[in-house]
Parts: C-alpha cells; sequence; structure tokens
C-alpha cells in the first residue's frame, strides 16, 4: 500500500493547490462509506483539472483497496479504442498483468463483476464522449460501497448526462497565485526581479489565470533579458504562443459547424456585450443560440455572468487566431473583420471577398472616409455592425444574404436600390440620415424589427405590407416624422410600437386599431398629434400605453379618456348600471400600465369609474390639474406603482389599494396630509417620494417595510412620528436618504442598528420582486458616539486600512457596510457634507478608486450629540471589480470640510450575515452593539486586522461551512494548475 500524505504536503509543491484540495475533500465525501460517489472536475483546457485530480489521488488513493489513474481518455480512445483502457483499470486495481478482454462490451462485464465489491478510487481524465464514461464506469453498482470515481473533462453537460451530480468547477488562479506561479518559472523565485516588476505584470495579465499559459511562459523566458522579454510581449499580441493555442484548440476542435460559428462570432465581436443581445444578433443569423450558447457553457468555453457573455481571454485569442489563419496575408479573404486597419485596407484598397460574413466595428476616426465599392464583393455578408462610419462615395451595393443589419449614423438618406432585404430579421438605423429606407416595396417577410431611432430627417414609414411578421417598430425621436403608413394595420404580429417624441406627427392611420398583438403603444410628446384613433378601445391585447406630454388642449376634449374608452359608453353621469359597468368589464382589459402624465388633466376630467383597467399595475398622472382623485381608484386591486408628482392642485390624498408599492407624490405643493394614517398597517409601501411637498404637515406611522424614503422639503418636523413605530411586531425597514433633519433622531444606537440589519435582511433575501435593484445603497444617521462592535474593523479618525482574509470575494460577498462618528463644529454651515471614497490598494503607492458615497447634513439635527452614519456600499455599486476582487487589502477614507470625524468603522457582508441578522424585537447583546469588552478608542490605530481574529469567519456558529470552503462560490479562490 503507498504511504498516504497530507493535504498540505501533497499540495505545497503546487501553488494555489492546498484551497483546492478542500473543494475536492468537500465534494468527495470520504466521510460517507456506504455509498459509491461519482465527483467530476470540470473547466476549460489548461485550467489544471488534471493537476487536481493527480493531487487527489496521490492524497487519498491508499484509502482504497484498490485504485487507478486512466490518463488521457480521449487521445487513448481516438488512437487505441476502449479495450486497453478497460485493460488497464482492471490491472492497476487487482495487480493482475493476465488479464485478457476481447472487446469493450465483455470488458464491462469483467469491470462489473470483479470489482462489485471492492472499495476503489478511479480517475478517468480527459474525457469527451459519453460512450467513454458507459463503457469504464458505467453504474454506482460496478463498484464496491465507499469507492469514489473521478472524472475531470472540458464538457460539463457530459457529467450531467452520466448522473453526476457533484461537480468543482474549476476557475482560474487569482492574480497572486498567478503572479507567484509564473515567478516560479520565470526566476525559479516566487518573486519577480526588480527590472522585470512591470513586466511580469503585464504577462500575467495576459495570462488572465490561466495556468497553462502562466506555465509555457514562464517556461519560456527563464533567462532571457529585458529587451526579449519587451519583444516576446509585442510578439504576442499579434502571434499568440502556438503551445497554448494547441491546448485551447482541442475543444473547438470538437464543436458542431454551427457552434464553432457562434464561438467565432462571439470572440470575433461579442466577448463581454449582454447576453440577451448576443442572443438577439446570434438567432437572427439563424444560429439556434438557445441550444448552441448552452453547448459552448457546458464545454467550459463561454461563461455567463451578470448577464453578460464572457470568454476567457486565450480562448476569444484562439479564436481570432483561427479568423486570421483563413488569410494571413489578405484580411478580405477572412470570415469576420472586427479590427479598424483590417476594414480600413478591405474598403480604401477595394478588397472586399464573398468569404466576408460578419462585420462589427465602431469607427473612432470621424473625419476619415473610405469608399463603398468593396461592399459589392461581399455577397454573403450576413452580419454588418458599424457605427459612425463615413463613406466617400454613394453606397451602391448591399449583400442580400444580410440578415442582422446595424448602421448607426447611416450618412445617405435611402438604401441602395439594389438592396433586396428578403432574408432581413433585424433592422437598426439609429441616429443617420435616412429621409426612407427605400422607394417602392420591398421583399420583407423575413423582417421581425425596425429601428429607426432618431433618424431626425425621416419623413415617412415604409408600406408595411411586405412585412407582415414584423414584431417591433422604434420610431422615437423621428422628429420630421409626419406620417405612419395606413398598411401598419396589417401587421399582426406587432407587439410594440415606439413613437415617443415625433413631434411632426399629427395623426395616426385608424388601421392602428386593428393591431390585435400590440402590447406597447407609445405616444408619449408627440405634442402636434390632433387626435387619437377613435377605436383605441378595440385594442384589447394592450398591456403598456404612454400617452404623457400629449395634452387636452391639442386633442380639442377635456377627457383624454374618452379617446380610448368605447364612444358608446363615454356618458360618466348616465345612471344606467348597465351603462356604468361595460366600461370597467369591456375596455382594455389587459392594460397593466397606464402613463398620462403632463396632459392637462383637469377637475372632472377623470371617470368616476377607474375601474375599467382591472389589471393595471402602473399608473402616471403626474403633472396634471384635478384637485383630487376619484376614490375609485381603491378598486385596481393589482395597481403597485402609482405616480401623481407635481400635480400643484391636489389637495386630497386619494384611497388607496393595498396592493401599492411605489408611491410619488414629489412637488403636490397642495397637499398638506397623507391618508390613511396608518398607512404602513394596510400596505406593503416599499418605496414612498414626497419631495417639496411644502404644505405637508405630517407622515403617517411608516413603521412598515418601506426601503427607500425621499421626504425632502418638510418643514413640520415635529409632527413627523417615531420612525420605528409601536404598533406592529413587523421589523422597521426605513431608509432615510438625504435631507436627514427631517427624521425624529433616536438617542440610543440600538434601534438604529437593528434597523439597518433589518433593512439589509429585507432587501438582499427578497430582491427578486424586480422593484428594487439589490444594488440599492443604504444611508441612516442618528445620534450616537459608539460605534457598534458589530463592525470588526475600526479605527480613531476618519481612514481605515483594512487587510483582509484570503477569498473574502466569493459570490456570497454582498457588500461592504461603513459607520464614521461625527460631531458639528463652530460655525456651523447650513449643510454639510460627508465624502466616504473606497480604494482598493493594488500596488505599493497605487491605489485603485472603487466607488463613493456622500451625504448631506443639516444643521438642524441635534448639535448637541454626536452622531453616527451607517452607510452600505452594495457589491454592484463597485467599479472595476475583475482588477480588485483579489486584492485584500482596502483603504476607506470618509472626508468633510465642515465636519469633526472621530471614529470610523467597516465590516464586508456576505449571505451568512443576512442569514443571521436578528431582527429589532431579539434582545440587544445579540445584535453587536456598543459593550465593555469593545475596542478600546484611545488604542485603534489606522491600520488595523480584524477584531474577530483576523477573519470574518471566525465568529459563525461551527455546523456552518467557513467562508474559505464555500462549495456554492462562484470564483472560488481562482485558482488551478496546468492538466
Amino acid at each position: 500500500m503507498r504511504k498516504s500524505s497530507s493535504v498540505s504536503g501533497a499540495a505545497k509543491n503546487f501553488v494555489g493547490m492546498s484551497s483546492r484540495m478542500v473543494e475536492m475533500t468537500m465534494h468527495l465525501d470520504m466521510g460517507q462509506l456506504d455509498d459509491v460517489h461519482f465527483v467530476g472536475i470540470c473547466g476549460m483546457g489548461g485550467i489544471g483539472k488534471t493537476t487536481i485530480a493527480r493531487v487527489v489521488y496521490e492524497q487519498i488513493s491508499s484509502q482504497f483497496e484498490g485504485s487507478s489513474f486512466l490518463a488521457n481518455v480521449r487521445e487513448v480512445q481516438e488512437k487505441h479504442g476502449l479495450v486497453p483502457l478497460q485493460k488497464q483499470l482492471l490491472t492497476e486495481i487487482l495487480m493482475d498483468w493476465n488479464i485478457a478482454i476481447w472487446d469493450a462490451h465483455s470488458g464491462v462485464d469483467e469491470i462489473r463483476n470483479r470489482l462489485r465489491r471492492k472499495k476503489v478510487l478511479i480517475i478517468l481524465d480527459d474525457v469527451n464522449r459519453l460512450d467513454q464514461l458507459k463503457l469504464l464506469a458505467g453504474m454506482c453498482d460496478w463498484f464496491g460501497n465507499g469507492s469514489r470515481i473521478i472524472i475531470t473533462t472540458r464538457d460539463e453537460n457530459l457529467l450531467t448526462c452520466h448522473g453526476v451530480d457533484k461537480v468543482y468547477r474549476v476557475e482560474g488562479l487569482s492574480h497572486d497565485e498567478a503572479l507567484e506561479l509564473f515567478c516560479l518559472k520565470a526566476f525559479k523565485n516566487d518573486n519577480p526581479a526588480d527590472d522585470y516588476v512591470e513586466l511580469s505584470d503585464h504577462f500575467v495579465n495576459y495570462c488572465n489565470g490561466l495556468p497553462l499559459a502562466l506555465d509555457v511562459l514562464g517556461s519560456f523566458l527563464f533567462g532571457k533579458s529585458v529587451n526579449e522579454w519587451r519583444s516576446a510581449l509585442e510578439r504576442l499580441k499579434e502571434v499568440p504562443h502556438q503551445q497554448i493555442l494547441d491546448k485551447l484548440y482541442i475543444s473547438f476542435d470538437g464543436l458542431e459547424e454551427i457552434e464553432k460559428k457562434i464561438f467565432l462570432d462571439i470572440a470575433c465581436f461579442f466577448n463581454g456585450e449582454d447576453k440577451d443581445y448576443v442572443m438577439k444578433v446570434l438567432e437572427s443569423c439563424g444560429f439556434y443560440p438557445d441550444l448552441g450558447i448552452r453547448v459552448l457553457i457546458n464545454k467550459s468555453l463561454l461563461t455567463i455572468s451578470r448577464e453578460r457573455i464572457w470568454m476567457h481571454d486565450l480562448l476569444q485569442e484562439m479564436g481570432q487566431e483561427i479568423v486570421r489563419q483563413e488569410s494571413h496575408e489578405e484580411p478580405g479573404k477572412r470570415s469576420r473583420l472586427w479590427l479598424y486597419k483590417d476594414v480600413y485596407h478591405v474598403l480604401s484598397n477595394d478588397k472586399g471577398t464573398e468569404q466576408i460574413e460578419g462585420i462589427v466595428l465602431e469607427c473612432k476616426r470621424e473625419d476619415e472616409q473610405l469608399s463603398a465599392k468593396a461592399f459589392m464583393k461581399m455577397k454573403r455578408l450576413r452580419l454588418l455592425k458599424l457605427r459612425n462610419l463615413r463613406l466617400s462615395q454613394g453606397l451602391e451595393h448591399l449583400s442580400n444574404k444580410l440578415k442582422y443589419l446595424e448602421w448607426d449614423g447611416y450618412p445617405f438618406k435611402y438604401f441602395p436600390s439594389t438592396f433586396q432585404p428578403d432574408k432581413l430579421v433585424e433592422l437598426h438605423m439609429r441616429c443617420g440620415n435616412m429621409e426612407q429606407l427605400w422607394k417602392g416595396i420591398k421583399p420583407l417577410r423575413m423582417l421581425k424589427v425596425i429601428d429607426l431611432s432618431f433618424s431626425v430627417n425621416l419623413v415617412k414609414t415604409i408600406d408595411f405590407k411586405e412585412a407582415p411578421n414584423l414584431e417591433k417598430l422604434h420610431l422615437e425621436g423621428c422628429t420630421k416624422l409626419s406620417v405612419v403608413h395606413q398598411s401598419i394595420g396589417d401587421l399582426k404580429r406587432l407587439g410594440l410600437l415606439n413613437l415617443k417624441d415625433c413631434k411632426s406627427l399629427t395623426r395616426l392611420p385608424n388601421s392602428i386599431c386593428d393591431l390585435k398583438s400590440l402590447k406597447y403603444l407609445n405616444l408619449h410628446g408627440c405634442s402636434k398629434l390632433q387626435k387619437l384613433p377613435e377605436r383605441l378601445g378595440d385594442m384589447t391585447g394592450l398591456e403598456k400605453l404612454n400617452l404623457g406630454g400629449i395634452t387636452t388642449r391639442q386633442l380639442g376634449s377635456t377627457r383624454l379618456w374618452d379617446f380610448f374608452l368605447l364612444s358608446r359608453f363615454l356618458l360618466w353621469e348616465n345612471t344606467n348600471p348597465l351603462v356604468m359597468m361595460l366600461p370597467s368589464l369591456l375596455v382594455l382589459p389587459s392594460l397593466r400600465s397606464l402613463d398620462l402624465s403632463y396632459c392637462n388633466l383637469v377637475e372632472g376630467a377623470l371617470p368616476n369609474d377607474l375601474g375599467c383597467f382591472p389589471s393595471l399595475k402602473t399608473l402616471n398622472l403626474s403633472g396634471n390639474d384635478f384637485v383630487s382623485i376619484p376614490s375609485s381608484i381603491s378598486q385596481l386591486s393589482k395597481l403597485e406603482d402609482f405616480r401623481f408628482a407635481n400635480c400643484k392642485r391636489l389637495q386630497l390624498f386619494p384611497n388607496l389599494p393595498s396592493s401599492i408599492l411605489y408611491l410619488s407624490m414629489d412637488g403636490c405643493t397642495a397637499l398638506e396630509t397623507l391618508a390613511p394614517r396608518n398607512i404602513s398597517r394596510q400596505f406593503e409601501l416599499e418605496n414612498l417620494c414626497a419631495v417639496n411637498c411644502k404644505r405637508l404637515q405630517s407622515l403617517p406611522d411608516l413603521s412598515s417595510s418601506i426601503l427607500y424614503l425621499t421626504v425632502d422639503g418638510l418643514t413640520a418636523q415635529e409632527t413627523i412620528p417615531n420612525p420605528l413605530g409601536t404598533h406592529t411586531m413587523r421589523p422597521s425597514s426605513l431608509t432615510f436618504l438625504t435631507y436627514l433633519k427631517l427624521i425624529e433622531v433616536q438617542s440610543k444606537n440600538i434601534m438604529a442598528f437593528a434597523r439597518l440589519t433589518s433593512y439589509l435582511h429585507y432587501l438582499l433575501k427578497h430582491n427578486s420582486q424586480g422593484l428594487f435593484y439589490p444594488g440599492s445603497h443604504i444611508s441612516i444617521c442618528l445620534v450616537g458616539s459608539e460605534i457598534p462592535c458589530w463592525f470588526n474593523y475600526q479605527s480613531a479618525g476618519a481612514t481605515l486600512e483594512m487587510q483582509l482574509p484570503p477569498y473574502w470575494w466569493t459570490k456570497k460577498w454582498m457588500g461592504f457596510a461603513l459607520c464614521i462618528e461625527f460631531g458639528f463644529q463652530e460655525p456651523l454651515s447650513d449643510s454639510s457634507t460627508i465624502l466616504c471614497d473606497l480604494k482598493a490598494c493594488i500596488a505599493p503607492d497605487e491605489d485603485l478608486f472603487l466607488g463613493r458615497s456622500t451625504v448631506q447634513i443639516s444643521k438642524d439635527m441635534n448639535v448637541t450629540s454626536d452622531q453616527l452614519w451607517f452607510n452600505y456600499m452594495p457589491r454592484s455599486s463597485f467599479t472595476c471589480l475583475d482588477m480588485w476582487e483579489a486584492c485584500n487589502h482596502l483603504k476607506v477614507t470618509f472626508s468633510s470640510d465642515e465636519l469633526r470625524l472621530k471614529h470610523c468603522g467597516f465590516r464586508a457582508i456576505y449571505s451568512q450575515d443576512v442569514d443571521e441578522m436578528v431582527l429589532c424585537g431579539k434582545p440587544s447583546e445579540n445584535l453587536g452593539l456598543p459593550c465593555n469588552h469593545n475596542v478600546d478608542k484611545s488604542k485603534r490605530s489606522n491600520r488595523v486586522e480584524s477584531n474577530e481574529s483576523g477573519n470574518l469567519t471566525d465568529r459563525l456558529p461551527s455546523k456552518r461551512p467557513r467562508m474559505l470552503v464555500d462549495p456554492d462560490t462562484e470564483t472560488h479562490g481562482q485558482k488551478d494548475l496546468k492538466e
């Protein structure tokens, strides 16, 4: 039996391996001896899957009755088939060199019969086909209890199909780990030589955490001069290292043809772009991206993070190199063009060819004009995305194969007369000089989207008869557009029509009312529109209607509602119950959003019965002149977002349905009270805006789950009740932003801290509603002079530096909580500002700015006592995450010209912190509030370690996994070694 190695002993020879072994230990679950476990190790080529498997094998193989490491399964099968692998597996485990296997199926019987009662460890390395798994380790009952089968692969879908539910997805090395590995190869030392520091950083950044690349390049540069290093770096920008590309190419070579096209399009055009946008373009090209993108993700060639599609830099470089190799000397003979120099070469020298399928380019040299003649030879061009490309001559030809065309700033009045866009799926021509698309009728049966937004010279639309499948029509900001073609009524699939700010549009064709599929109609700002179609109420599928800025004076009526209620039901005074009921039942039953802001609606313009919109969720009546809102608004049982800001004559607060979540009443200068008084006990109100309501004398009890409260401009501070209230068992989740004089400040810290923790709990646990982004800042100010010891980094003064634990920036990191104690000083300013800047110390004497938060402090606050400002900065608010997440050294600086800043505190917030946050009703000793064992202020230094033994997780319950071994982390440790 082989002598067992310790975890640290086996891993110490590999950079970053110890943390990876912790991950693997969790997945292997060696304490469960009654079960057979299959464990997958998945990741892109060169990320270190094989190395991890080998280290695991060395560590634990002695704990099994037999073990086998089948290396390079893919390569061995391609050369010799699976029988030699079956024979090797049995030979290594049974130590029998006389095993005979005649074919793969008899090999299955041999493995199953001879190993079913043995506790074995099997490594299947570099698996790329499902039959390899079925014929080498098909089922759990092939092996004895306690067996472990580890599979390394680039294709996660193979693991899913084989029923492997424990998968370790290997991420790249962190910057520090990458630098260490690179230096070990390039200098045989942990650190770079003095003259090579900057160059080393460039190479490490180029490798982007890929162990294979760090190993290859570091070994290549060993012993070379500084000038040779510089030359090598410049050459890499033009010609990638072939040994690295060869390793990565294996994954690409195994793709189907359509998946290769998707991969190359993303590598050349769309890396880092919005996922929905990329999917839309690829769908237009006929590539079935829902399936293809999933395949690329499963094969570790793509990831999706923060709703964007990402490809490792070296994979992107490999893809671009594949395209360059189509023609080394002539860019015009390549399938894709994305570099300005290549597009310039092709257009200026008329080098277009049929090989070109796609061009994506944003021109930054607007003064340079190129020739359009080269487009005549691009017969197979399917994708064209240009911005600000100026051409010296007229455009005479565009490919009839085009499926996706996006040309912002198109310089001509029309499309070429020869252009036959019968395969075009999406057309985006924003901010161009086009007066009309073309003269006459063109075949447009494939066209689904037209976007001509901000084409200020556009005077009329096309005849839509030849575009029967059009789904979206964007004409926003087409200020000269005066006519929409009558044929628009033929568009049976049209779901969106955006005519916002078409200021020359005087009328709409009546046929628009035939658009039964239309869900969104935007007429906001159509200031010359003389009337609306009489049958607008026939558009029963309409869900969102925006008529903001269309005044009743323009329409010649005081009842704008008349235009979208059936004409036979317009007599509001009619006492016939049936007549009064029918509008509620028959008119726009699907409408979910209605914007009638700034329509000059006066008192009486609103119907007494607002129940005609039973599905309404959003209603905007801002900027109108009515005095009251009909009480029937309470019948809108689904209404969540109600806005009546700047209704300066409004005196009576309406009765609202209990479904209201967002309420905006900014600038209602005549409004004196909010009713009902106990609004928070009836409603789930989460967002209240009441800025510049100068006559408002009181606020109701707001002890509900309000997430955002803006009440700037109130003057009656004495009438504002205790914001925590006393009537409810629900935790307070108030957020007071700016003009803190409006808050009745508490004299004890406990309530504010409870409110802060409760807010974080509510916000981070309930952000799925979609109304409040978890990137919201929190800002609370109150009387107090002791920073809670919950802030586990503290310092005297206004500056605090933290050395955070390794791997602090995991997926479960939510953001930072900060606190500053401050006092007032003479002379008092009317308003004072505190700034909070956060920086990452990424190198000696080099700080990277991450984000800033501010608060305005009024002198009307209690100036005799010190104050505390609590501030939460969410993860999503910080910049350059990819550059500093691996940095453990952070610095917080508070500053104010008018206030005395005394002490500050900091804490990194994780999801487990949210889980453990207690609610306001719990005892104060559980909240981490000021206590007798808190840090002595006089002994604090400006650079501190955590007062929790330097680890944010030390105080967690023992049953909870430590942060460093969290199996759910997205970028855990950013670590690995080459395969």
